[in-house]
């Protein structure tokens, strides 16, 4: 069934090309490293990519009365990961946003005076990203300080399968360490193999090098951040960033809500989860291992024509720059999977607060209890625990509101007491409401 009518948008991206990095095979701490002009490139084409196939009224998945002309800071949002490689993935999502809004002169002002200014850079447009700190909020990195996750390495790295695709990777291994300096040259810390090759060397790379370089990181990296189970601690990267693209979606299909538009700017580990644990590697076995640099997972809210006019989502993906979007299927649908199905789905794979997340991850440190989520959205669905601070806060309003009620009261007794004089007279108490007339006749009689 066809479902032409675009509602709105989530895009989940991987940064650009980088500078030198590492992790550590165990914990997965990284190192510090820098985006390099062709990253931010690579992020600049899929966000001009991304404006001509939605925000282009020409387009067919034109996304249905949203604003082309100039950025409207209310249809589109923004969350950039910050942990880790987070100085890169910045980068990477300014420059997307600069592809997606590019400097126009319909960005001009025109003031009392009738003087029209136009905004620095041929009418640049600053669109606002909110960045997620993994200190306040783990939806976009919570495989880093989790206890159970690192469990789950451990046992990877002592399974039989593991010990014998090391085996395998040895002649791979005597070759590459030639070409790498200064890494410690096992399967456990392949990916920062992977992205190591001395420059002034590359030339002289053997043929297929980094074709293995590839498969074996690919093998790593799929035995650590998916599992088979939807809500498997090895899914974990996944798990947390569900949440958010739940209540996304929930907010554009409210018609009260102006969301359209939302960019969830990450690294690779999201991207080997989703796929997982929606089963579209069953249905496309190429998507399994690493997404390449500015790579994008696009889901379309869709919405058909009557008689079934239901939201339905539909799944698009892009490896790379030299790549196109091809649609994906997800938990074995040959078409668009209804909005309703997707999360009935996912929603108890989801992790939804920090709270949630530490039971998971058997951790001890709490940073914010509070749930996650998109602006607007107080309490997401799904968070099965109501926030500690939020409980807080209305307890103390309601205290503040008791005080003042006993201290309007006591104000109001107070007057009322001055306002009744009693007067007695022959044993009768006389109120001072009375007529002043009938009050003194009656003290005469």
């Amino acid at each position: 069934m066809s479902h032409p009518t675009v509602r709105g948008v989530v895009v989940i991206t991987r940064n650009g090309d980088r500078f030198d990095y590492s992790q550590d095979p165990i914990t997965y701490k990284s190192s510090h490293t820098d985006s390099t002009p062709l990253g931010e490139a690579q992020a600049f084409q899929l966000g001009t990519l991304l404006r001509k196939e939605y925000f282009e009224p020409s387009s067919a998945n034109y996304i249905h009365n949203v604003r082309n002309d100039l950025v409207d800071l209310d249809q589109v949002h923004a969350r950039i990961k910050t942990g880790g490689e987070g100085r890169v993935v910045f980068d990477s999502t300014i420059a997307l946003l600069q592809g997606l809004f590019p400097p126009t002169e319909k960005n001009t002002i025109e003031l009392a005076n009738e003087t029209k200014v136009t905004a620095p850079l041929g009418g640049y447009q600053y669109v606002p990203a909110e960045t997620v700190e993994p200190s306040n909020d783990r939806s976009l990195e919570s495989w880093t300080d989790c206890p159970v996750f690192e469990d789950h390495v451990k046992k990877l790295y002592s399974s039989p399968e593991f010990k014998a695709a090391a085996e395998g990777a040895e002649p791979f291994f005597k070759i590459a360490k030639d070409f790498v300096f200064g890494r410690t040259l096992t399967l456990e810390n392949v990916v920062s193999t992977l992205y190591d090759p001395q420059q002034d060397l590359c030339h002289r790379l053997p043929p297929t090098l980094i074709e293995q370089a590839r498969h074996w990181a690919n093998f790593h990296e799929e035995g650590v951040f998916s599992e088979t189970a939807i809500n498997g601690i090895g899914n974990i990267a996944g798990r947390t960033i569900l949440q958010s693209i739940i209540s996304s979606l929930e907010r554009i299909t409210y018609d009260g809500d102006p969301l359209q538009f939302l960019v969830e700017s990450t690294t690779y580990q999201p991207f080997i989860s989703l796929f997982a644990q929606t089963e579209m590697i069953k249905s496309d076995p190429s998507l399994k291992g690493l997404p390449n640099f500015a790579s994008a997972l696009v889901i379309e809210l869709r919405r058909g024509s009557l008689p079934d006019n239901r939201d339905f989502l539909r799944f698009k993906f892009k490896n790379g720059t030299d790549d196109d979007f091809r649609t994906v299927h997800v938990f074995g649908h040959s078409a668009d999977i209804p909005l309703t199905e997707f999360i009935y789905r996912i929603e108890n794979a989801a992790i939804g607060s920090n709270d949630e997340w530490m039971k998971v991850c058997g951790a001890s440190k709490l940073s914010t209890p509070a749930p996650w989520g998109m602006p607007g959205i107080p309490l997401l669905q799904g968070s099965r625990e109501q926030s500690p601070v939020a409980t807080a806060m209305c307890g103390a309003l309601f205290a503040a509101l008791f005080m003042l009620a006993v201290l309007a009261a006591a104000k109001f007794f107070k007057r009322s007491n001055r306002g009744r004089i009693a007067l007695r007279t022959n044993g009768v108490s006389v109120s001072s409401s009375l007529p002043a007339d009938l009050v003194a006749n009656h003290d005469k009689g």
